[in-house]
This record gives structure tokens, C-alpha cells and sequence, in this order.
């Protein structure tokens, strides 16, 4: 199993959970797709896109449960970030856990494994 990544606020899973699917956050619904990371990735992207924020979750999948919407394409420096083409089951989620700030305002992120 190999897990990508999901930074997103609260209130946006809350209701995605509510609504039994998650379209995306703003960026995801301007851009066409939902953004995810790996675990290489997913530090640099809380500092570059989520800095000072709290009530953030971080919520991993598994890239074999999202099947062929899920593709591989270049982004920072010509690496390669995984972007989901549909919506999102938020029931599919592996595990979602608190993404809370540390005292030097960096988030603390919980262990990325299983």
C-alpha cells in the first residue's frame, strides 16, 4: 500500500463527511483536479501553502483505492504530485488525524505510516 496525502481544514472534511464526498478544496476546484502529496512531499506543502493555519487534518489514502482518476504529473521542480480527477469518498480515507501547530508555528505532523 502506498499512502498520498491530504492537507484540508476541518470544516471542509466535516462537510464533505456530511455529504458523503469531498469535491475539493478551492485550489482543487479552480485547478480541475484534487491535490494530494506523498510523504516526501507533504512538509514542504504545509510551509508553502498552509503557513501559519490551524484546524488543518491531514488525511492519507491509499493511491490503489482511487484507481485510474488518480495520475502522476509534475508540479514544484519537476516532481512528480499525485492529483485525483473525481471526487472524493471521504470513507475511503486510511486515516485522518490533527495537523495542529507546534510553538514555533510549524505543524506538527503525526507518524505517516499505516
Amino acid at each position: 500500500m502506498t499512502l498520498i496525502f491530504k492537507i484540508v481544514p476541518r470544516s471542509l472534511w466535516q462537510t464533505a463527511i456530511q455529504e458523503g464526498r469531498f469535491k475539493g478544496a478551492p485550489v482543487d476546484l479552480s485547478d480541475g483536479f484534487i491535490h494530494f502529496s506523498t510523504a516526501d512531499q507533504v512538509r514542504e506543502t504545509a510551509q508553502k501553502h498552509f503557513v501559519g493555519q490551524e484546524n488543518l487534518l491531514l488525511a492519507a489514502f491509499d493511491t490503489d483505492a482511487l484507481g485510474e482518476e488518480l495520475k502522476w504529473e509534475p508540479s514544484r521542480g519537476g516532481a512528480l504530485f499525485p492529483h485525483l480527477y473525481s471526487d472524493l469518498d471521504p470513507a475511503s480515507a486510511v486515516w485522518v488525524k490533527e495537523l495542529p501547530l507546534g510553538k514555533d508555528g510549524d505543524h506538527v505532523f503525526p507518524e505517516l505510516g499505516k
